[in-house]
């Protein structure tokens, strides 16, 4: 029996081993299986070169777990070891210049990944004790074992095996009693190591037995691995079922996808995979990591941003590629170039197929686009050179369901469509239904309506906006139809300004109080045959309100109320008799109001001529009193005056009936005032 110490100076090895090296404790079992794995692949390369000369045998690696005795046991038929090579690559834990590892290492121990091979070790995380039972392919090579109690003492003895290979046996500590557990540790099976191209067995299969009323075991090996997943196999010798049958394994509860990329690069790296569009319109944050990253058909993570561009990562599908620099625990993605590389090839060849499938069959493209342009507009707002690419495949479609790509959709509003200073304006709209009226209007004025209800449609407006030369995107209920392409400046209307304020008056002075909305009302001359009252929206205000909901530092935009235009069509007849009828009835009672108020207003003014340029110190109490009361007087005529509207409007079924009917036609009339509209409305008609 021989017996030493580990090759580290110090005895706190284990400590870091278990606590800074792995980030995640269930990566042991990865690690040993890979392990194994890579034993059998090396006795299978070295048998296709000559070296071994023997027939290979089974060459399965089995994973057997004893709950009784607390173990869990990795075995294989690989190359194995032999005393001098366990001393080399376990005591000596493969690196050099061990002792100033913890020195070296301490504040980073990531980044010992890729130079040392600590798989093994891995094993300590949740082991008390370990032992390796192994006998070396070369011949004449005798079997020992190797154990170990998680201290840097390690025993080295005699054993008996049989054939070449290597039994990996775990004694758990009690804090990870966990591992012990059957349908745990076949679950860990399944997530890490469910594509290895060694066959891994774990128990046997099992059945239904009618008579125990339970499962049973049968005499079947349970083979928890696919040896040859689909995207190790060329793409000319698949079929398109063979894709959809691949999707259904790795997602069974999703919907089938809308097409797939198959990955496969060789220079200047090693990449496979496939990635699948799947069929998803909302809820970004609920599809991303759906993308599983492996390393030689091991699962690393699905944590792939920094490989994958961060708007393809709503992606589904698989990436294999030994080139991606780990750390130990396989987990984290280290920023580099070889990294960067790869997430640029991996936009390019997602650009490529895309552009390759709309110019291969355009409607069939179009028919997909409503699930795809999720993708599409991510990658403008997200990636910055992404439009350059996308532009080629990316598309428009109008509220009458007809798709244009960039270039067609501005040729054909071109004519049409540009504002008295050169701006080609882009009129849209977010929801057909609530939006009719509006987008009828505009389609009457000879206009196309584009229709932008995705998620990130109309946040992207302001990267087409920067990316189209001298444009403008505009909602259709942004301003009145007239105005919305402005093509000459705006018709004055022909009342003086205090009928314009009168009129303005009567109908604030019944808008309702909504929650978090305030209504600004304008007069302006709209023509006779437009509505009498309509309702807009500033499109800018608006648009940072929704780009609010997606960054963080413009929340402030968020917690603003919404702020509606309720613009008076003074050249309608309605506004004309409510106009009107306001001058019979209410100019007796006005015309002493409104003079007492040009009268305060005119001694406030002389007041303030006499005070200009005087220091407050300067200016006398009694003057100054004089201005406070002047002041008040003014406020409590203008108080009284809004009091007599208020009064006239109340009153007034004409105006009520037309604010009820722009809310009613922007979806704002509801609850109390629908009912009391509803049955205003059959008074009125009842005459």
């Amino acid at each position: 029996m021989q017996k030493g110490n580990i090759g580290v100076t110090t005895e706190n090895i284990f400590p870091v081993i278990k606590k800074f090296l792995y980030s995640d404790q269930e990566i042991f079992l990865r690690e040993m299986v890979s392990n194994a794995v890579d034993a059998t692949q090396k006795l299978k390369t070295l048998a296709t070169q000559g070296e071994y000369k023997e027939e290979l045998g089974d060459l399965t690696v089995r994973v057997s777990l004893d709950a009784d005795k607390g173990t869990i046991t990795i075995s294989d038929h690989g190359i194995g070891m032999t005393e001098e090579e366990i001393d080399k690559y376990i005591n000596q834990i493969a690196f050099s210049g061990v002792t100033d590892f913890l020195e070296k290492y301490k504040d980073n121990a990531n980044n010992i990944i890729g130079h040392f091979g600590l798989g093994f070790y891995s094993s300590f995380m949740v082991s008390k004790k370990v032992e390796i039972i192994t006998k070396s392919y070369k011949e004449g090579s005798k079997a020992v074992k190797w154990s170990c109690d998680g201290s840097p003492a390690y025993e080295i003895d005699d054993a008996e095996r049989a054939d070449h290979g290597s039994d990996i046996i775990l004694y758990i500590d009690d804090d990870s009693k966990e591992f012990l557990d059957k349908n745990k540790l076949e679950g860990l099976l399944n997530k890490y190591c469910k594509f290895l191209p060694v066959p891994i067995v774990f128990g046997k299969k099992q059945e239904w037995s009618s008579e125990q009323k339970k499962m049973v075991d049968t005499a079947d090996d349970n083979i928890i691995n696919n040896v040859a997943p689909l995207w190790t196999s060329a793409p000319s010798t698949l079929k398109d079922e063979d894709y959809k049958s691949f999707y259904r394994t790795l997602y069974p509860m999703h919907d089938e996808p809308l097409f797939w990329i198959h990955l496969n690069v060789d220079y200047p790296f090693n990449l496979t995979g496939i990635l699948y569009f799947p069929r998803i319109k909302n809820s970004l944050e609920l599809q991303k990591n759906k993308i599983q990253l492996y390393c030689n058909q091991v699962f690393v993570t699905d944590q792939v941003e920094g490989i994958v561009p961060e708007f393809l990562t709503l992606l589904h599908g698989v990436i294999d590629s030994p080139d991606i620099p780990l750390n130990v625990s396989r987990s984290y993605l280290q920023s580099d170039r070889e990294v960067k590389k790869i997430s640029t090839y991996i936009t390019k060849k997602v650009s490529d197929r895309l552009k390759a499938i709309f110019n291969e069959d355009r409607k069939a493209y179009e028919e997909k686009w409503d699930d795809l342009k999720l993708f599409i507009n991510y990658g403008i707002l997200t990636e910055e050179n992404f439009y350059d690419r996308a532009k080629d495949f990316s598309l428009l479609k109008d509220t009458e369901g007809k798709y244009f790509t960039f270039d067609e959709y501005k040729t054909l509003i071109e004519a049409a469509q540009k504002d008295k200073d050169g701006n080609l304006i882009y009129l849209y709209a977010t929801n057909k239904d609530d939006q009719y009226s509006y987008i009828k209007a505009a389609q009457d004025k000879g206009y196309s309506v584009l229709l932008l209800d995705g998620q990130l449609d109309v946040p992207c407006i302001q990267t087409l906006e920067q990316k189209f030369e001298k444009s403008r995107f505009t909602r259709v209920d942004a301003d009145t139809v007239d105005h919305l392409i402005q093509k000459e400046d705006k018709p004055k209307t022909d009342l003086s300004d205090t009928e314009r304020d009168n009129l303005s008056a009567v109908f604030q002075s019944q808008m309702p109080k909504l929650d978090k909305a305030e209504f600004i009302v304008e007069v302006n001359a709209l023509g006779a045959e437009q509505r009498p009252v309509v309702i807009t929206q500033n499109e800018w205000m608006r648009r940072m309100k929704e780009m609010s909901r997606y960054q963080s530092g413009m929340s402030f935009y968020g917690q603003m109320p919404d702020s509606f235009n309720i613009v008076l069509n003074s050249d309608h007849r309605l506004i004309k008799d409510i106009l009107s009828t306001f001058n019979t009835q209410l100019s007796t009672d006005l015309a002493p109001i409104e003079a007492e108020i040009k009268g305060q207003e005119a001694r406030l003014a002389a007041l303030n001529q006499q005070t200009e340029g005087k220091k407050p110190e300067e200016i006398s109490q009694d003057v100054k009193d004089d201005k406070a009361n002047t002041q008040k007087a003014i406020d409590e005529q203008k108080a009284k005056k809004e009091g007599v509207i208020s009064g006239f409007a109340a009153k007034n079924d004409i105006v009520h009936q037309l604010i009820d009917l722009a809310l009613l036609q922007n979806g704002m009339l509801k609850g109390e005032a629908l009912d009391k509209f509803l049955q205003r409305s059959v008074e009125l008609i009842k005459g």
